[in-house]
This record gives structure tokens, sequence and C-alpha cells, in this order.
């Protein structure tokens, strides 16, 4: 329960943080056409950096719980081996997805 509060409050600094980087752009954005430009590359770089460690803190966490209960499966039940393995791979697939979405992002810097 402490993992979830604390990654709950990790979070709520991460958007209260990208909030303020936006409301900083629209900022820059009214006055300098250069600075504007430099800040939303400094935006997607923030996001993509995001995408990736959200991600990974994410499929970590799916990781070590699908792999202790997959574990405790295969102690039992040896058979089980390839499905347990099957749903560990699903959920790396979650840090993929958040790679993937960042090589997005960084292709519009």
């Amino acid at each position: 329960m402490r993992k979830v509060t604390a990654l709950g409050i990790v979070l709520g600094i991460a958007m209260v943080v990208s909030m303020g980087l936006a409301f900083a752009a629209e900022e820059a954005a009214a006055g300098d056409a250069q600075a504007a430009a430099a800040s939303q590359k400094g935006m997607y770089a923030i996001a993509a950096a995001l995408a990736v460690g959200l991600a990974a803190a994410g499929a970590g966490f799916a990781i070590g719980h699908t792999g202790a209960a997959a574990l405790g499966a295969i102690s039992e039940k040896p058979e089980m081996m390839t499905w347990g393995l099957i749903i560990v791979a699903l959920a790396e697939g979650i840090a993929l997805y958040g790679l993937i979405i960042s090589f997005m992002l960084l292709t519009r810097i």
C-alpha cells in the first residue's frame, strides 16, 4: 500500500511540473517565436522522458507481480511454465509501448 501511495505522490508531482511547463510554453509562445520553438522542443523531450520512465515503472511493477505469481504456479504445476512466460512477456510489452511513444515524440523535435 505504501508503494501505491508513493507512486501516486510521484505521479502527482510529475503532473504539476508538466502543467507548469505547459503554462510556461504558452507564455513563451505569446512572446518570442524562437523561444517558443525552443520551449516546444523541451516539452517534447520531457514528454518522451515521462513516457519511457512511467512505462518502465509500470512494467517493473507488472513483471514483479506476474513473475511472482507465475513462479508460484510453476512450482505447483510445472506444465504452466509456458503460460507464465507468456504473461510475463505481455507485462514487458508495457515498457516497449512507452519506448515507441517516446520515439514518436522525439521525431517531432
